[in-house]
């Protein structure tokens, strides 16, 4: 039957072609779902995508009308499992040469979905962006398939770096609207791009600093909906791990490297300006990184409601211990590469720690960050000082009992060995060590 259907395709315009193939999916998909407890996609259909709609040249007018064809198809199709079936077997990746067009049409169909508003093709994209994409192959399948897992965020950031070149390069202001509306029609989707974003722009680089209309668009969303930034964890099922290869349960790691990272990366790429040192860019972007950073706190103290909620406070870590390692050693660098005798830049670093001992608070009082103090002051040591790091590596003023899931070992978790390894600089800091004075005054703590 395939070969019949494959022979007739032959003989018909790549366009035509490529609107049977979607037809037959449908028509497939749909009778799998009805009657298949467990449905799938078969390897003779996955060859009919990708011969007739990914490697069929087609001219700009051919794709632009097969993309409004994919859109229709999406949008008249009322079941969802049938639509999650089409998008996986259109779009899952394969690990071989298809998935360079398959990524190519994505990002284009994502690109329209969101200026017409097509939102069954971005809960696809939703989806698509959470889940890994395990792929098969006869030999070395246990490395082949550990292999791909962990390369799927590198294709997760090609998606996001097209729709952000899309409407904040190309198209800066033009979709302001859309965009906006956007956290209000489609939250699953909204999730998943601010995920895939800050891993993507994660400051190491001028070049993968954030676009301030990016940095405008994030700050929209999550102030409108602040719990926009769950929705991923709100619809997982209730886990203490997550897949290898997936992305974050939440950007709230993502977030908070940015809103600490900031002063001092923008630092260190601006040109300064003569009448006060402060860079054109920094100005824009400085007050959108202290309204992100408000948002961010809000957000973690939302969680223990959350996580309680679904059996996992005290057992999930949403900021691993690792990803505030490289926070840290990244903020080392950084330093280094500044001048921290610069009156400036002195205000920049304390800024960036006042941040940082702020992310850190609120992430142990909440249940989101589980390591212990001792951990916080190892890591930190090699920072310059700071009055409020230092009051939060010193612990609480309330008595322990207070946050019982930072004083004590939560269930599956043990104080030792520490989950924060050694600080991977191997060069001594240009700027006073951050000491722990356990019996160090402050006028604003109580002295009861």
């Amino acid at each position: 039957m395939m070969s019949d259907m494959r022979q007739s395709l032959l003989r018909r315009d790549a366009l035509s072609a490529a609107k049977e193939v979607l037809y037959h999916l449908d028509i497939y998909l749909s009778g799998q779902v009805q009657n298949n407890p467990s449905p799938s996609v078969d390897t003779p259909t996955l060859e009919l995508v990708e011969e007739f709609i990914l490697h069929r040249r087609m001219s700009a007018l051919q794709e632009l009308q097969l993309l409004e064809i994919m859109c229709s198809c999406f949008q008249e199709q009322s079941r969802d499992a049938v639509r999650q079936l089409i998008f996986s077997a259109l779009f899952t990746l394969q690990g071989n040469q298809a998935d360079e067009s398959r990524m190519a049409l994505l990002g284009k169909l994502v690109s329209m979905a969101i200026a017409v508003g097509r939102v069954p093709i971005l809960e696809c994209a939703a989806t698509w962006l959470q889940r890994s994409h395990p792929v098969y192959c006869r030999r070395l399948v246990r490395v082949c398939v550990c292999v791909f897992q962990r390369s799927h965020p590198v294709y997760c950031r090609r998606l996001v770096r097209v729709l952000v070149d899309d409407y904040c390069s190309l198209l800066p202001g033009s979709m302001v609207p859309t965009l906006n509306n956007l956290s209000c029609s489609c939250p699953p989707f909204c999730c998943q791009f601010i995920t895939a974003v800050t891993t993507l722009y994660d400051l190491s680089t001028e070049e993968l600093t954030p676009p301030v209309q990016l940095l405008q668009m994030v700050v929209s969303w999550i102030q409108d909906q602040p719990r926009l930034v769950l929705i991923t964890l709100l619809n997982t099922p209730p886990s203490s791990s997550q897949p290898i290869g997936s992305l974050d349960l939440t950007p709230l790691a993502g977030l908070v490297r940015w809103c600490v990272k900031a002063p001092l990366a923008y630092r260190r790429d601006g040109k300064q300006d003569l009448a006060n040192g402060t860079t054109e860019t920094e100005l824009e972007a400085g007050p959108l990184f202290s309204e992100l950073h408000l948002s961010v706190l809000q957000v973690l103290l939302l969680l223990p409601g959350v996580l309680r909620e679904k059996g996992l406070l005290g057992r999930l870590a949403l900021l691993q211990p690792d990803q505030l390692t490289s926070l840290i050693s990244d903020l080392s660098g950084l330093l280094e590469e500044l001048n921290p005798l610069h009156s400036d830049t002195q205000a920049h670093i304390q800024l960036t720690l006042d941040r940082l001992a702020q992310a850190l608070q609120v992430s142990m009082a909440a249940g989101a960050l589980l390591c212990s103090r001792e951990d916080l002051r190892a890591l930190c040591s090699r920072l310059p000082h700071n009055n409020l790091l230092q009051l939060v590596m010193s612990g609480p003023v309330q008595q322990s009992g207070f946050y019982p899931h930072i004083h004590t070992p939560p269930l599956g978790y043990s104080p030792r060995p520490s989950p924060l390894g050694p600080h991977p600089s191997s060069h001594s800091p240009s700027f006073p060590p951050q000491p722990f004075l356990p019996s160090m005054a402050f006028p604003f703590r109580p002295s009861h």
